[in-house]
């Protein structure tokens, strides 16, 4: 067991890899691709599931760990860890794999194999993201999703697929020099790439020069994660590439690769720059604020559903940050939980919103109406999934926007009053939604003889609805692996209140 756990990191990172470089030896029909492509993320699934298992949840630092050196000059380690923090998106990523395999059964018909390549590519790498403790080896995984997601969407995606593509790739990887810049330079004064022994270096004062580089280290992380999330006003790649991915890229786009810009603020702009956090926030705050407002307002006049779908993301996302920057243990909880639930619900939601163009190559709000009476299961799943993603009381959407709000007051009175009015605008946009698809006037013969759910597509959606469910239900099966890195995370800033109170 000792063995395995030194080792489970590398094997759920690098699994989807291997699996990957078997199906190019594929010289097999389409269904066995999807078959082997299917087993092999589930097969990633269920060895991730042992971190959870294993995981000790009263203790806030890095575990499962895998340090050997890798490039002796520079100074790179195949450094591997997770804590609380990143434990639950590695597994959101893992679920949702699979779910991806299936909803793209029949929709990939051409150059099968290949997608399959490609999305199982992407899974490595998003979870390399999570895990990564050494600098260089986190840019390496960070760029390395940037080219399977961008041939998903300029390949297999619809319409205006290339420009969507090209502005996802250009938008994220401009982005991203800042952020290498800042990491090359904390090599050149710390002499090492490794997170921890960087982090303990500028706490101890050992990094020559950190007061007076910090304010612009700090900006060339924020940015990179800024437009990865995104922020306003960092967001405009984020319409098209949702519009014209194939539903599989939109999942994992919205359910996973999002996180990646949360997950990095909390990592690294916290963790190393905790006063140039506290003295940027109010700024920040104010940028997650208009992100809630102006993503759920532009997502209420959209008529098309997937773009819809795409700017809710922004306003969700949106409490992720204002969490985060309130600085307090119940906003970074709410903001992981955020995470966490918007990755099940809003892939839910893309996944219900694909099933639906398969059937009438359309994401046109105005194209349906009464869809209701021939999709009643249809109709039930996507009621469901929309209820988790407006905060449903007992449904996953509400424990973390209640937690994101609560320390919003604690930390700004109006942060939280301007905050919770996305909640009311979150029930406008998605139910007005729903009801003209479901209960709207007929206007389309073609809808009457639509038919309803297929087994595949059930067995994709049941996991989904039924986490969304525990979730609500059970938070603190998360929460409880969540809250010690959390605190651990923010001892800097208790000490800074506590110092300002003692003075």
């Amino acid at each position: 067991m000792n063995f395995l756990n030194t080792v489970i990191l590398t094997l759920v990172t690098f699994v989807p890899a291997a699996g990957a470089l078997l199906l190019i030896f594929f010289r097999r029909r389409n269904r066995d691709i999807r078959i082997f492509a299917l087993f092999i993320s589930l097969l990633a699934f269920f060895l991730s599931l042992h971190l959870p298992a294993h995981f000790h949840r009263d203790y806030a630092g890095f575990q499962f760990e895998q340090n050997v050196p890798w490039i002796p000059t520079p100074n790179i380690h195949y450094h591997l860890g997770l804590d609380g923090i990143s434990l639950w998106l590695v597994v959101l990523t893992t679920f949702l794999t699979p779910l991806c395999v299936l909803i793209s059964w029949e929709s990939i018909q051409e150059r099968t194999k290949e997608f399959f390549i490609l999305l199982l590519l992407l899974e490595t790498g998003l979870i390399g993201v999570f895990v990564a403790l050494d600098l260089f080896l986190f840019y390496f995984f960070w760029e390395a999703t940037l080219i399977p997601m961008a041939l998903l969407i300029g390949v297999y995606g619809h319409g205006r697929r290339v420009y969507a593509a090209v502005k996802f790739f250009l938008y994220t990887m401009i982005a991203s020099v800042f952020m290498l810049a800042a990491i090359l330079w904390l090599y050149a004064k710390s002499g090492s790439f490794d997170f921890p022994a960087i982090q303990s270096a500028i706490r101890s004062g050992g990094v020559e020069g950190y007061t007076a580089a910090a304010p612009w280290l700090f900006l060339g992380f924020f940015i990179a994660f800024a437009v990865k999330v995104p922020l306003f006003p960092f967001h405009t790649w984020l319409p098209d590439a949702h519009v014209e991915a194939p539903t599989a890229g939109s999942v994992l786009l919205a359910g996973v690769l999002l996180k990646m810009g949360t997950y990095g603020m909390l990592r690294f702009n916290l963790g190393l720059f905790p006063e140039q956090s506290r003295n940027n926030a109010p700024w920040i705050g104010v940028l997650a604020l208009i992100g809630i407002v102006y993503g759920a307002l532009v997502a209420m006049v959209q008529p098309n559903m997937k773009k819809l779908i795409a700017y809710s993301s922004i306003s969700h996302l949106g409490f992720v940050v204002l969490g985060i920057f309130s600085f307090t243990q119940a906003g970074v909880n709410g903001a992981m939980f955020v995470m966490l639930a918007h990755g099940i619900s809003t892939g839910g939601l893309f996944m219900l919103a694909g099933i639906i163009y398969e059937r009438r190559h359309t994401y046109e709000i105005a194209q349906f109406g009464s869809l209701a009476t021939p999709m009643p299961v249809y109709s039930t799943f996507f009621l469901f999934i929309v209820l988790a993603s407006v905060g449903l009381p007992l449904l996953n959407g509400f424990i973390g926007e209640f937690l994101v709000l609560s320390g919003a007051f604690q930390s700004q009175l109006w942060w939280g009053v301007v905050g919770a009015t996305g909640v009311i605008w979150s029930a406008c946009y998605l139910l007005w939604m729903y009801q003209r698809v479901f209960f709207g006037p007929m206007k389309h013969a073609e809808n009457r003889s639509l038919p309803d759910l297929r087994l595949r597509e059930r067995v994709a959606l049941w996991p989904a609805a039924t986490v969304a469910l525990v979730m609500g239900v059970a938070p603190l099966l998360w929460l409880n692996a969540i809250d010690p890195a959390v605190r651990g995370l923010l001892v800097p800033f208790t000490q800074f209140v506590t110092q300002v109170i003692g003075q």
